[in-house]
């Protein structure tokens, strides 16, 4: 073959493309595909604007960087923080401003000769003999405190500002930083300086944001029931701030008419 000659095409190759299907089956194809395309480019562009994305779209988006949440904790129902709770008694009750005269009385601590009302419960058993003390929700440690007068602390941090704190105890098994379950033994029960007639007890607080709750109205709860608590009480002081309000109004409208009254009076 001379140079620049072009290569024939062979002669199987010839004879494939003179049979009368060859070209119509090609052109059917080459259109499935371009109708294939169509389609799919379509379907792309509705799926954008309506929002769906594939997997691979969201994992780059980087949704799931962030660290898992213990769903587990916030649906966990409060326990009293003793190991054998059925044999456990009250031996200090949390004070109560609405309760009765007899309650209250009953959950005043005396120390130094004066009556202190009582943040939290002590629990502890009929024979005063010592017990294990038990996270009562899971969380993190928080404090652990050598005190005399309190008899040792720890605090363990919860969800939404929520905080069980555990004084008057002994032999404690935790430290700063560490994260405990529901009902893991944390401590034992001992005594304190400030509430001595307790005897061998612990005292156990809850406290959302700082204020301490009755812990007897969350047992078997879990912790939304304190938020809603919270939530209502907020209201309730929040409707009597009103009320005193609206009262004092009352009282000081229209100071004057009672003196004219008295003038008219005089004046007759």
């Amino acid at each position: 073959m001379r140079k620049g000659e072009k290569k024939p095409i062979p002669q199987k190759i010839q004879q494939f493309f003179k049979k009368r299907w060859v070209f119509p089956a090609v052109y059917l194809m080459s259109a499935a595909l371009l109708i294939s395309g169509i389609i799919w480019y379509q379907m792309a562009g509705v799926d954008k604007e309506q929002g769906f994305e594939t997997q691979e779209n969201i994992f780059n988006e980087g949704e799931f960087d962030q660290p898992a949440e213990e769903v587990n904790s916030t649906v966990e129902e409060m326990i009293k923080p003793v190991k054998n709770a059925d044999k456990a008694v009250i031996k200090t009750g949390f004070y109560e401003e609405n309760a009765s005269e007899k309650e209250q009385e009953a959950s005043l601590v005396i120390y130094n000769n004066t009556y202190q009302p009582n943040t939290g419960i002590a629990f502890g058993m009929k024979k005063d003999q010592t017990f294990e003390v038990v996270a009562a929700l899971s969380g993190k440690v928080t404090k652990v405190m050598e005190d005399s007068l309190l008899g040792n602390v720890i605090e363990i941090e919860h969800a939404d500002g929520i905080v069980t704190t555990y004084q008057s105890v002994k032999d404690m098994k935790v430290a700063e930083g560490d994260t405990v379950s529901q009902g893991d033994v944390i401590a034992k029960a001992g005594k304190s300086l400030f509430n001595e007639q307790a005897g061998i007890h612990v005292h156990f607080e809850v406290r959302k944001d700082q204020m301490a709750l009755n812990p007897q109205n969350f047992f078997g709860k879990p912790l939304s029931a304190i938020e809603e608590a919270e939530t209502k009480d907020q209201k309730t002081t929040s409707e009597m701030n009103d009320t005193e309000a609206t009262d004092e109004t009352k009282g000081t409208e229209n100071p004057d008419s009672g003196n004219e009254q008295l003038k008219d009076k005089s004046s007759s």
